[in-house]
């Protein structure tokens, strides 16, 4: 019987099949545990053997590294978590990924198989999904997708040729398997070839399931499916790759790590694969009962799964030790350029609470000045933007102001949540009042950065209508932005005395605020008088305004921070 388009296009149904059942899962599964998992990572600390296992926990229960690698470079973008942390974490993914493997191969190709089941399981997890509990929902989605897997894996071991009926497939096949001295072309052929598997379906988990089938249908042998499971290392870092494209240069060594360690670790296996692979074949033959591989079509499948365990294990365990320096070596060759340089990193909150929480508000508190000094990097922005004329260079501006801006949200969001478990401690009367207080000035300190993001989208509109403001219009901002500078650096040097609150300077902060105040109402009554001239430009005029109003927003959440540390917003 010969295999013709439909029977091609069966066998892609149902890899889709596999693969939507496996997402539906996956984020079903990171729906339940989405925020354990961000806790799990929110506690990393420079111990590289605690973020390898981390890693591992991650990915073995969201059932995938793709997951775990782009919320590694999530985090990194937002400065959350180090680039040493990234990579041992992501080390750790690596073996977390050869639990679906394991998971396919007990469940999947076993005498008792999951699918067998499916219906079963989705008859338990379908009423969750009509539940008004979030989670209960979720489990639903798990239960539903861990189903449609077991399904879609079944059909594609149906949808597979039937070698016996078509044999001509096989002998194509077979050619490919001995080509040059000891059979080298033949495993970098196959390697490129679970790569480029892996890049397609964009999943090694996929690749993997296309991988077992094969084997257990006799398509391929022991060696050609492990070179191609190494293959499929090198394709999943593709994922973390693409999802550092739009990142910083943080998130951008983070992937490029994930590659050169799963690079590194193909390399040296191809030149001790034909070994590595008899010593698989003797551990199963001689100590587990599970039969030769390269003897036995039912024992290949249990020789990858031990072949992709054994061999993550080994290259985690061998690179464990250099993870500080593969982080040197990305960062020469991907150096931050002029944009990227000025990166906000959680520096004091980042490795978790201190023993007592008092020293925890301490450390909150050093964290809330460097924010206000990142802030502060905005306003510096701004007055470069209003004197800038070439369109190149103020695109530029605001490109880092945005960038800032949206680094700003996530600080605040963790420092936030760093706070909040502090408060869980049975504090002081005076602790819990820094706390209430550290929350006000964090609000108003993101605001601040939503603010500044307000007003590059003026310059924007700038550029669109090509309006131009007037030199002196130009000179009363730049004297707005040296004014409100004034009450930035009291807003600082208060911050520095959060547990100190009878040593806030009040009176400078609250004159610095008036100074600006007085500034911005002696430009817009002379605005309402220069309104009725013949030659008043309306577009410049409506541009300039939006500025003044930025800066009078801002200089009044500045002194919002002096009052929040006084106690004045509780």
């Amino acid at each position: 019987m010969e295999y013709g388009l439909i029977d091609f296009l069966k066998l892609v149904g149902a890899l889709g099949f596999f693969i939507f059942g496996m997402k539906v899962m996956s984020e079903g599964i990171q729906k339940v545990a989405g925020n354990k998992m961000r806790e799990i990572l929110g506690k990393m600390t420079q111990n590289r053997f605690m973020g390898m296992l981390t890693g591992f926990i991650t990915t073995s229960l969201v059932q995938s590294s793709s997951a775990t690698t782009v919320m590694v470079v999530s985090f990194v973008n937002a400065g959350l978590l180090s680039l040493v942390q990234a990579i041992s974490v992501i080390m750790g993914a690596n073996i977390g990924t050869t639990m679906t493997g394991v998971l396919l191969t007990v469940f999947g190709f076993s005498k008792v198989s999951i699918s067998s089941y499916a219906l079963v399981i989705i008859a338990i997890g379908f009423p969750l999904l009509f539940l008004s509990n979030n989670k209960a929902k979720s489990w639903g989605e798990f239960f539903i997708g861990f189903a449609l897997l077991f399904m879609g894996l079944d059909e594609l071991k149906h949808a597979v040729p039937d070698l016996s009926a078509n044999p001509e497939v096989l002998e194509f096949v077979k050619s490919w398997t001995n080509l040059g001295p000891g059979g080298i072309f033949s495993t970098l052929l196959f390697v490129m070839i679970g790569t480029i598997l892996t890049i397609i379906v964009q999943s090694s988990s996929a690749a993997m399931a296309i991988t077992l089938v094969m084997c257990n249908s006799g398509w391929i042998p022991f060696e050609a499916a492990a070179a191609i499971i190494l293959g499929e290392n090198i394709g999943t870092t593709i994922t973390a790759n693409l999802a550092a494209m739009i990142a910083n240069v943080h998130a951008k060594r983070a992937a490029l790590a994930h590659f050169m360690f799963n690079m590194f670790g193909v390399v040296w296996m191809l030149v001790v694969f034909h070994w590595f692979t008899l010593g698989i074949a003797y551990v199963m033959d001689n100590y587990l009962g599970l039969g030769d591989p390269f003897a036995q079509t039912d024992s290949i499948k249990w020789g990858l799964t031990l072949f992709h365990i054994t061999f993550n294990l080994t290259n985690t365990f061998l690179m464990i030790g250099f993870v500080n320096k593969i982080a040197d070596i990305v960062t020469g060759l991907l150096p931050a350029n002029d944009l990227e340089e000025d990166d906000y990193r959680l520096e004091y909150i980042s490795t978790g609470l201190m023993k007592t929480p008092e020293s925890s508000i301490l450390q909150a508190q050093l964290e809330v000045v460097r924010f206000s000094e990142y802030t502060e990097k905005m306003l510096n922005l701004m007055g470069k933007l209003i004197i800038e004329e070439k369109p190149k260079k103020q695109k530029k501006l605001i490109e880092k102001i945005r960038k800032i801006e949206s680094t700003t949200d996530e600080v605040h969001e963790e420092i936030a949540k760093y706070l909040l478990r502090i408060s869980t401690n049975r504090l002081s009367r005076e602790s819990s009042e820094m706390i209430s207080d550290l929350h006000f000035v964090i609000n108003d300190l993101e605001r601040i950065g939503d603010i500044f993001c307000h007003g590059t989208r003026t310059f924007a509109k700038k550029a669109e209508q090509e309006v131009e403001l007037s030199e002196e219009q130009k000179k009363q901002l730049v004297l707005l932005s040296d004014k409100l500078r004034v009450g930035f650096d009291a807003m600082k040097v208060n911050l520095k005395e959060v547990t100190s609150p009878s040593k806030v300077n009040f009176e400078t902060a609250s004159e610095a605020q008036r100074d600006v105040y007085d500034t911005v109402k002696a430009l817009n009554k002379r605005l309402v008088s220069e309104a009725d001239m013949d030659d008043y430009n309306i577009k410049s005029g409506l541009i300039y305004t939006d500025l003044i109003m930025v800066y009078s927003r801002v200089n009044d959440h500045v002194f919002n921070v002096t009052r929040d540390l006084v106690g004045q917003n509780r």
